[in-house]
């Protein structure tokens, strides 16, 4: 029977998002494969945890093209981008928690790509009188990225149901961020 490597990075990252420091004995049963099997998979932990990483990052770039995120109004490039990401708000999870990867240059230089986008997209809002703009942009992009990891460790939990991650992230999101009539 041949081992699908995907399915073993989707065991990786359940576990992993919980608990960073698990043992790979703990992954390969989570996979369903003996440790021997996940070591011809991935050489050690090391190889794993940058495999996830560089998954969680391919899936959040695809989220944020699939969301467009540069175009139409920033409320509703947020939102888009909320209906995008959240179905792996485990994999942001698992990046948010894992510092063996801030270690990696090319993982690094993804994330920042990535992370640019993200906080050009609260600096057009910011312009736009949409967000609040006595909060920079990358506090901004940095407390949103944190949030869709609270999602994720939060489904995972059973503290919020999987339907109602989108919604609660964007609700609580957007309450704190919108800039209010009042605010000058």
């Amino acid at each position: 029977m041949a081992t699908d490597r995907d399915s073993v990075l989707e065991a990786a990252v359940s576990v992993l998002s919980r608990r960073p420091t698990a043992h790979l004995d703990e992954i390969a049963r989570a996979a369903g494969i003996s440790r021997a099997t996940l070591h011809r998979i991935f050489p050690g932990r090391e190889a794993l945890i940058r495999e996830v990483g560089a998954l969680g990052l391919r899936k959040f770039a695809a989220a944020l093209d699939s969301a467009a995120i540069e175009s139409g109004d920033t409320q509703s490039a947020l939102r888009r981008l909320v209906d995008a990401v959240v179905p792996d708000a485990a994999l942001c999870a698992f990046l948010a928690g894992e510092n063996q990867l801030y270690d990696d240059p090319e993982i690094n230089e993804l994330w920042e790509i990535q992370d640019a986008r993200v906080r050009a997209l609260f600096l057009r809002g910011q312009k736009e009188g949409a967000f609040r703009i006595e909060l920079s942009a990358g506090w901004l992009s940095e407390a949103f990225f944190d949030l869709v990891a609270g999602v994720g460790w939060a489904v995972q939990d059973g503290r919020l149901a999987p339907r109602d991650g989108a919604h609660s992230l964007v609700e609580l999101f957007l309450g704190g961020a919108l800039r209010r009539p009042d605010q000058s």
